[in-house]
């Protein structure tokens, strides 16, 4: 079965290329963002991996711990983090999942059948501190995902579960947000001091409140 919104992200025990983890020791009170791969030594996933490392810097500071998997094992992905670190200029850090039985490829429903029978697809769990799902994203194997978007949706998830506030279409960290529903029109004011705008009814905007 999926996982779905708000379901518990299931616990687990993995040789990393790190070490051997325990899913909820390595995340902590982190953030994380647990992300699949059909294989090791794949052109797309080699760039995606790259991408991640290079960013490091940007999940420190959003309070993120990010995991890899594939379904390879460690020695392999510990040779193919040589060809990542020359071809894509950086330092993989964070650890690659071996996940050889398909042991959590299984409990996070990576392996699509219809797709493959035997490969991850490209799936990206963000998963909350409370360690709960709070979004999921699907790529077929032959897409390199979006990593400002990754980036994007966790800003957004992290400052909308703070305030009353949703994000609209396109939003990027210090923009305008919306108001949700539950916030009577009449306490914005207080709940919003920065000011706001109400453009209907149902459609009430203020600047970004932790800005």
């Amino acid at each position: 079965m999926s996982l779905r919104l708000g379901d518990t992200a299931p616990n687990f025990k993995a040789k990393t290329t790190i070490g051997e983890i325990d899913f909820y020791e390595y995340l902590g009170d982190s953030w994380g963002v647990l992300f699949s791969h059909p294989a090791d030594f794949t052109p797309v996933c080699t760039t995606e991996l790259g991408k991640t490392a290079l960013l490091n810097g940007e999940f420190a500071k959003r309070n993120v711990k990010v995991l890899a998997l594939s379904v390879d094992p460690l020695d392999k992905h510990m040779s193919w983090i040589g060809d990542i670190n020359e071809t894509q200029q950086c330092d993989v850090t964070f650890p690659i999942i071996a996940d050889e039985d398909k042991t959590v490829a299984n409990l996070y429903g990576m392996i699509h059948p219809n797709a493959s029978e035997t490969f991850t697809v490209r799936s990206l769990f963000i998963i909350g501190p409370d360690k709960k799902v709070k979004l999921t994203i699907t790529y077929p194997a032959s897409t390199g995902r979006n990593f400002n978007e990754v980036l994007r949706v966790i800003d957004s998830l992290q400052l909308t579960a703070k305030y009353s506030v949703a994000t609209p279409a396109d939003w990027k960290d210090g923009e305008d947000v919306i108001v949700t529903a539950a916030v009577p029109t009449a306490e914005i004011p207080e709940r919003f001091p920065k000011g706001h705008k109400i453009i209907k009814p149902y459609l009430r905007t203020t600047p970004q409140p932790n800005k």
